[in-house]
């Protein structure tokens, strides 16, 4: 079949592109920045077409729609603020369901979230079902697959209980620990995502998909301490913690932010787990337990093998324009003799694990400000040790443009009163030496962006000098084992900055 998928630069989306090929379908990827998808190893293989596509247009979506026999709708709103993420999800679905019916489409298969029936659901579970309804409204024969909590590396729920657990040896939790759940392993997702388009039985049908046990978040818990090689997790529940209280919680001591954490707090208190077993019926696979799903995923983290994670999904914003506006520039520069190569690896290492080459308490130190205010803090971390793609998070970064080996560009994520950009220039020089230029912009807002930049300009050149050095001196190591191997011509030579 020709597959419309939505969602490709996301978490699950990602993952199920190559299982799609895999199965001998062709797809067309509408995508708001087809540079997000250019990193993808399946992105050059044979049927893949990228589509760079707005979904509130919809006549240029009906266009883009045409000729495609199925379409995945894998879009909802990460972060959820107010009430209005619950409209815009709302909006972006019925605009969708009209141009695939106004297209041709033959079917819409959606990943919704599985939960109770009724009034009690949390905002985050009945927008996901509103956004059941509209894409259902148009004629258009609609799939419904109803998951918990997907286990996996990379998803956001996952990092949220391996953090809960790693950190927190006694936890005060609310009465939620003793809500039952089914968690589903995203290998198990991904093949019912792809089983039911060869399964007409599906068709108009919404399934809830989970996997092979039902457990509290409790025994999740301590399944998961059992895991990671950890005693028992003391877990106190009280009465009177409520899930705003929790979100915040989950906000500082996980990497998840708090507007993720909100609607995923919130949404503990519902109990989710499969009312029949319809799927596993129609479409049969071995499900994997908890433990299992956790020690794969786990296996995935140790060996840096992390396809997607769900800090690369959602906007990923431009360079700002800086034109207009009184704009503070702090560039500085360093020689290293060392190729343009080998010294842009060293640059795309910066962040998580690895650091910052220099003053990393004042790093950690930011970070954990950033997280008391709001923000995401370091503990996002990085998908790749050493490797960036467009859009990838790193700590409290974004990266917004990388044009190997030449440029890299991190727009500030951190709680800021202002903009901040980090860019990295490479300048090839003769005799084989780079010139490396570091590019550190901050447009303020109002006068406490002004006295914030005023207040850290002292610190930059502790941050930025180290930083430099510190890339510098890892790259001249890295040099002199490859000349000691014979793989690098040219001669040893100091480095000097500016």
């Amino acid at each position: 079949m020709k597959i419309c998928l939505t969602g490709a630069t996301g978490y699950v989306g990602g993952r199920l592109a190559p299982k799609l090929l895999d199965a001998g379908h062709t797809l067309r990827c509408l995508v708001r920045d087809h540079r997000k998808l250019d990193s993808r190893p399946w992105r050059s293989r044979p049927g893949v077409e990228v589509v760079e596509a707005d979904l509130n247009d919809g006549d240029r979506l009906a266009e883009q729609l045409r000729s495609c026999d199925v379409a995945y709708y894998l879009i909802h709103s990460m972060e959820a603020s107010g009430r209005e993420y619950a409209e815009r999800d709302r909006r972006l679905a019925e605009t969708f369901a009209r141009a695939a019916r106004d297209a041709g489409v033959q079917r819409i298969i959606y990943l919704g979230g599985l939960g109770e029936l009724g009034d009690q659901l949390s905002q985050h579970l009945t927008s996901r079902r509103q956004v059941e309804r509209c894409l259902g409204s148009s004629g258009v024969p609609l799939t419904t697959l109803r998951a918990a909590m997907v286990i996996g590396s990379g998803s956001a729920s996952f990092e949220i209980l391996r953090y809960l657990v790693e950190r927190l040896p006694v936890m005060i939790t609310p009465r939620w620990v003793q809500t039952e759940c089914q968690p589903i392993a995203i290998r198990n997702v991904l093949n019912y995502l792809v089983a039911c388009l060869s399964e007409p039985r599906t068709i108009g049908q919404t399934l809830d998909i989970g996997g092979s046990e039902i457990l509290t978040y409790r025994q999740l818990m301590d399944i998961a301490a059992d895991e990671l090689g950890l005693r028992p997790r003391w877990v106190i529940p009280v009465p009177f913690l409520t899930p705003r209280l929790s979100s915040l919680w989950i906000h500082l001591v996980t990497p998840v932010s708090y507007r993720i954490a909100r609607p995923l707090g919130e949404g503990l208190r519902n109990r989710v787990v499969c009312r029949d077993d319809t799927a596993r019926q129609v479409m049969p696979q071995e499900l994997l337990n908890v433990r299992q799903a956790i020690a794969a995923a786990l296996g995935k983290l140790k060996t840096a093998d992390v396809e997607t994670a769900w800090s690369d999904a959602g906007v990923v914003p431009g360079d700002p324009d800086w034109a207009g506006g009184r704009v503070f520039v702090d560039q500085r520069s360093i020689d290293v003799a060392a190729s343009a190569e080998v010294l842009f690896t060293a640059i795309c290492k910066v962040g998580g694990g690895h650091g910052y080459y220099a003053a990393d308490w004042l790093w950690r130190l930011r970070g954990a400000m950033d997280r008391l205010i709001g923000g995401p803090g370091l503990r996002r971390g990085r998908r790749h040790p050493s490797r960036l793609c467009y859009g990838d998070a790193l700590d409290f970064w974004r990266v917004t443009d990388i044009d190997a080996p030449h440029r890299l560009v991190l727009r500030a994520e951190m709680k800021l009163p202002g903009e901040a950009i980090l860019e990295f220039r490479l300048e090839p020089q003769p005799g084989g030496r780079t010139g490396l230029v570091q590019i550190a912009r901050f447009r303020p807002r109002g006068l406490l962006g002004l006295a914030y930049w005023y207040a850290v300009l002292p610190l930059h050149a502790l941050v930025f000098n180290g930083m430099l050095r510190g890339i510098a001196s890892e790259v001249i190591q890295a040099t002199a084992r490859r000349r000691a191997a014979g793989l690098y011509p040219y001669p040893a030579t100091t480095c000097g900055m500016s």
